[in-house]
């Protein structure tokens, strides 16, 4: 086969003669040449438009990624801040009970300690103040704030110990206080002292073993101390009587009662009706005969029936 070009400028026609080995291995190569260009020029090409895509899609997992560790670490942070507050929500509860504690203590310290009304009122706040600081400063961190609650909270239980001695000390003075004849028995006037007398009946020097206290028949006799009631009726002399053991070593006696009011065995507060005043036994009149004894021995009664408890 033979291909004739024809130039448009009226050169000679050039013949390609295909039966010629040389010439289609040129004309081979020049067509893989160009095969292989357009090949290369299209992977230039596909590249070109391809690689900023991919390139784009590969940033964007790497921030969902990042996105996902700092979701990660927002949840520990979340996690450990819930467990702070609930440590010191816990811590808050302990200390609202330590001060319910101490303002019922306080209370009945109060009460204990017979304080002016109002001195100490539990149900409002202590008042305080001072000049204002304008550093506008946090108050503490949390771990100040943590340690803060811990040192408030060894200090109730120091308070609350001290109060407890306290009223355990109060209590005990109160209830010594209660144990020791305090005041007169009755209301009336002393007509006898303790001591050496003329005896009413015989005029004799006598030895009077408490003090007579003139009071019109069924006049309430009251115990002056709290204790227990271990004789009431009748002895010689004394008519119908009550006699209460106080413990600490007291006891008292109460004669020529008209009628009594109590029995033995029974105990009995202060102020408690015991009997009324009469003119049983050895008497000239209505009145009321008052002993005092302490640790086995009569004592006088003056200095009781006069003080204050």
């Amino acid at each position: 086969m033979q291909i004739i070009l024809v130039s448009r400028t009226k050169k000679v026609p050039k013949t390609l003669d295909l039966a010629d080995r040389r010439l289609r291995y040129r004309l081979l190569g020049v067509a893989v040449g160009a095969v292989v260009g357009c090949a290369g020029f299209g992977a230039l090409v596909a590249l070109a438009l391809a690689s900023p895509r991919d390139g784009a899609i590969a940033e964007i997992g790497q921030l969902h990624k990042q996105v996902a560790q700092q979701n990660a670490q927002l949840a520990d942070v979340r996690k450990d801040a819930q467990r702070e507050v609930d440590a010191l929500a816990i811590k808050l509860g302990q200390l609202q009970a330590q001060s319910t504690r101490l303002n019922a203590l306080g209370e009945r310290l109060t009460q204990v300690g017979k304080l002016d009304d109002g001195e100490f009122n539990f149900d409002e706040q202590p008042p305080v103040g001072g000049v204002e600081d304008t550093s506008d400063s946090p108050y503490a961190l949390p771990q100040t704030l943590d340690k803060s609650i811990d040192v408030l909270a060894k200090q109730f239980d120091r308070q609350q110990a001290q109060l407890s001695a306290l009223q355990s000390f109060l209590l005990d003075a109160k209830i010594e206080s209660n144990l020791k004849p305090t005041g007169m028995p009755l209301d009336g006037y002393i007509s006898s002292y303790f001591g050496g007398r003329p005896d009413p009946f015989s005029g004799h020097a006598a030895h009077h073993t408490g003090i007579d206290i003139a009071a019109p028949t069924g006049t309430p006799v009251q115990a002056v101390a709290e204790g227990m009631v271990t004789y009431a009726g009748i002895r010689n002399g004394y008519g119908n009587v009550v006699e209460i053991d106080h413990g600490n070593g007291y006891m008292t006696r109460y004669a020529h009662n008209s009628q009594l009011e109590v029995h033995p065995g029974q105990r009995v507060h202060i102020g408690d009706v015991i009997a009324k005043a009469g003119s049983t036994g050895r008497s000239t009149g209505s009145h009321l005969h008052f002993e005092v004894w302490y640790d086995g021995r009569v004592v006088n009664p003056l200095a009781y029936v006069k003080s204050h408890r």
